[in-house]
C-alpha cells in the first residue's frame, strides 16, 4: 500500500481547514497558497471531500470551504479510504472485489485479512483534531 499525493494533501487540506475553522469559508486560493498545492490539483480534491460531504462550499464572494463536522469526528482512515484506490494489502480484500474462487484453501488469507484490520484500525485511532496538535501520533504503536 502506497498512499497518493491525494491522500495526503486531502489530510494536510482538513488540517488546514480545521486550524482555521474560526474564519468561516475559506478560499480555494488561500488553502492552495498555504499548502503551497497547485489550485487545479486542489480543487478535484476539495471536489471529492465537498462531494462526500466532508466539507461545505459556497461559491462567490466570502465563499470557500470549510468542515461539515468538528475535527474529532474525523479519522484519518475515512480521508484516506475516501481519496484513495484501496487500502487494502492485496486485491482480493479490495472493496467491490468479487469472491475469491481460493479463498476457502488459501494458507495465506488470514494473514492479509488481520494486515487490512490492523492497516484500517491504526488509521481510524487518529483524527484530524489529532493530527493538529502535531504531537508524536503514531509513535505509540505496539507490535
Amino acid at each position: 500500500m502506497l498512499i497518493s499525493t491525494k491522500g495526503r494533501y486531502a489530510l494536510r487540506v482538513m488540517i488546514d481547514l480545521a486550524e482555521h475553522q474560526g474564519e468561516n469559508y475559506i478560499p480555494l486560493k488561500v488553502i492552495a497558497g498555504r499548502q503551497e498545492i497547485s489550485e487545479k490539483y486542489l480543487e478535484s480534491i476539495i471536489k471529492l471531500l465537498v462531494k462526500a460531504r466532508l466539507l461545505g462550499g459556497v461559491r462567490g464572494k466570502g465563499g470557500g470551504y470549510r468542515l461539515t463536522k468538528p475535527p474529532e469526528q474525523y479519522t484519518v482512515g475515512s480521508v484516506l479510504r475516501l481519496t484513495e484506490e484501496s487500502l487494502a494489502p492485496v486485491s482480493c480484500l479490495e472493496q467491490g472485489s468479487g469472491p475469491c474462487t481460493r479463498a476457502a484453501e488459501c494458507p495465506t488469507l488470514p494473514l492479509w485479512q488481520g494486515l487490512n484490520e490492523t492497516i484500517n484500525g491504526y488509521l481510524d485511532r487518529f483524527t484530524i483534531a489529532d493530527l493538529m496538535r502535531r504531537g508524536d501520533v503514531g509513535d505509540n504503536y505496539v507490535i
